[in-house]
């Protein structure tokens, strides 16, 4: 899905990391993995081999854990081994890493519950043998809980194996920027980039507690053997600058680098940004395909400010692409090469353009009229993410439907159901002469929402109501655009129904909703969310639930007539090198777009979970379309106002 991700194939599993003159500038031992559920299973592998050493010689295994979505997957095999292969955890100690303060332990968001919902209630650990920082302890025995639990650790002997992820200000536990290498476990203030991203799980940053308890990095780089683990683009600037850059406290899982047994575990995603993925012919000699020979072009131009045309033999030989002139003869070759792959990702016809040789565009002429199906994980990401194409498509004649994959209600504010339930509540008196009379729903919605405390899931009857805000918002914005109600589609997959942050996994009937669609109107054009990128993961699972669909159909008759395109989300672009459909927009039609995604005015002014990012998805959306098309024009092409960006998959 991404020519970093292609031009990693060709190294994992091939180059041994100490070896390797492409690792040269990591600073600490990576290893890199084609997913993070591969990745997973080799860290759960090797802690279980751990345990079983310990076991063998009548000693505990202590280990050092940590929460966060990235090692659940870690978790859920070491279950899996526990239930299907005997590995015990009778001889296992843990220490976690850090607690939110104050925190209730049976709080939806503490760690305590987390532990032991994702690890401790699946296996025969022993229930003394567990220790977690304690949200609740008074503030002024907080110092002394801290030094205790050193003691207790130093008393079990140390820890044997440390996990940790990382976060995006480079955070290893809640050891924020600024933390000393010799810190111990101590109260912190949490970053406000921390707080952010933990906005989601607790409905809304304003509900994020300001302190946390964490170990300290001394305490870490005390462990025996360190794993930290990564997974997802998000990720991946982050990792590269801890991995590669001089250690420092403004990035304090650097100071990873001072440790002899560490290991960084990476996905593709995560790993996307190093040196030995990101520009490996600086490094040594490369097999020059033409996705890396893609990749390199653009990196060079965009370095050096040059169009692709203008690139000399200097250029690519002072910038360790020497062995690429000599296969292509001369740089020109190279350019327009590159320059003609660019061109043609360019069409103003995101469904075919009818009667012309489509040999060197993107998409099929034929048929002229297309059936097409846009997936959005979301109420509003069709129209934030490729609303211009949308709009072209409806406008060209073809059959589009849009089908909205989750209700998107957790993501609608309060006071928003109350006004509704007021707007229901008076018209609900204009028409029945009820004068006075408060009717049931509304009473029932006033209360449940006074009731409701801070990052409590709401109660169903808000539930209802939130998501019928969004599907009311989605069909406007779908009028808008020029689709006849019939071609809308809530799914409402299962799996997003908890009411809370954290969803359940895919399962067959989320599956099937998306294969019994996509069977019904045997689609031509399938777009769908491929952005990595959601803080919450909702569009990951999408995602998952298409190409399960997908391998499921692939081999009816009519889904060798499918092609299918992934768009990005509010977060990120795809990267020029990734794109393979780009369509020009015009300030009219950038314009129309906006309009289309003003009709979610639940999410507009202010949305409930923001991201990092302040900016309102609007103004993401603009500026990501903008940025592309300057991009575009740096490299030599055309000057357009936006451009969506699309890459097809294979299935």
């Amino acid at each position: 899905m991404n020519a970093n991700w292609n031009t990693m194939a060709n190294y994992l599993g091939k180059q041994h990391w100490e070896s390797s003159p492409f690792t040269k500038k990591e600073k600490i031992h990576t290893e890199l993995y084609v997913d993070s559920g591969t990745a997973s299973a080799a860290i759960a592998n090797e802690i279980a081999q751990a345990i079983k050493e310990k076991q063998a010689i009548g000693e505990y295994c202590v280990l050092g854990l940590a929460t966060g979505s990235s090692p659940k997957s870690v978790y859920k095999e070491l279950i899996r081994l526990h239930k299907e292969e005997g590995l015990s955890f009778e001889n296992v100690v843990t220490f976690n890493l850090d607690e939110y303060y104050p925190m209730n332990p049976m709080a939806l968001q503490s760690y305590v519950k987390f532990m032991y919902e994702q690890l401790f209630d699946h296996v025969d650990i022993k229930n003394e043998n567990i220790h977690i920082p304690d949200g609740t302890v008074d503030k002024k025995n907080i110092s002394t809980f801290c030094d205790d639990y050193e003691d207790k650790i130093a008393k079990h002997g140390g820890l044997d194996i440390q996990i940790l992820g990382i976060g995006r200000t480079g955070h290893i536990g809640f050891n924020e920027p600024g933390s000393s290498l010799q810190s111990m476990t101590r109260m912190v203030n949490l970053d406000h980039i921390t707080k952010s991203d933990a906005a989601s799980d607790f409905f809304g940053e304003e509900n994020v507690p300001m302190k946390a308890i964490t170990m300290g990095v001394g305490t870490i780089l005390k462990a025996k053997r360190i794993i930290i683990m990564a997974w997802g683009e998000g990720k991946a600037k982050i990792v590269a600058q801890a991995i590669e850059q001089s250690p420092s406290d403004n990035l304090p899982a650097s100071y990873l680098q001072f440790h002899i047994n560490t290991i960084f575990v990476l996905d593709a995603a995560a790993g996307a940004e190093l040196s030995r993925i990101k520009q490996p012919w600086i490094s040594g000699s490369v097999d020059w395909t033409p996705e890396l020979m893609k990749q390199a072009v653009i990196w060079l131009c965009l370095k050096l400010n040059k169009p692709i045309l203008k690139l000399t033999a200097r250029d690519y030989s002072d910038h360790g692409m020497v062995d690429l002139i000599l296969e292509n003869d001369t740089a020109y070759n190279i350019n327009i090469k590159i320059f003609n792959k660019l061109q043609r990702t360019i069409t103003g016809w995101p469904g075919g353009k009818p009667n012309v040789d489509d040999s060197n565009r993107p998409e099929r002429a034929s048929p002229t009229k297309k059936r097409i199906i846009i997936f959005s994980p979301h109420p509003d990401d069709d129209v934030i993410s490729m609303g211009g194409t949308f709009l072209r498509l409806v406008d060209q004649g073809h059959e589009v439907h849009v089908a909205y994959q989750t209700s998107g209600n957790i993501a609608v504010f309060d006071e928003e159901v109350i006004r509704f339930a007021d707007f229901y509540a008076d018209l609900h008196k204009e028409y029945t002469e009820t004068s006075g009379e408060i009717i049931p729903i509304y009473k029932e919605v006033v209360k449940a929402i006074g009731q409701k405390k801070a990052g409590q899931i709401d109660e169903p009857i808000v539930q209802k109501i939130k998501g019928l805000i969004r599907m009311g918002e989605a069909k406007s914005a779908c009028r808008y655009v020029g689709i006849p109600d019939e071609n809308i589609h809530f799914l409402n997959m299962p799996f997003y129904e908890t009411g809370a942050i954290e969803k359940n996994p895919i399962s067959t009937p989320d599956i099937e909703i998306i294969s019994e669609l996509i069977e019904k109107i045997k689609p031509h054009q399938i777009y769908a969310a491929g952005d990595l990128s959601d803080p919450h993961g909702t569009h990951r699972v999408c995602l998952d639930a298409i190409f399960k669909s997908l391998e499921i159909l692939k081999k009816e008759t009519f889904m060798s007539q499918c092609w299918v395109w992934l768009y990005r989300g509010a977060w990120q672009e795809w990267s020029i090198e990734d794109i393979e459909m780009s369509i020009p927009l015009s300030p009219s039609e950038v314009l129309r777009k906006k309009k289309a995604i003003f009709k979610h005015q639940s999410q507009k002014d202010s949305a409930v979970f923001p991201g990092s990012d302040e900016r309102e998805f609007w103004q993401r959306a603009a500026d990501r379309n903008s940025e592309t098309a300057v991009t575009y024009h740096r490299l030599g092409l055309a000057e357009y106002e936006a451009m969506e960006a699309f890459k097809r998959y294979f299935f």
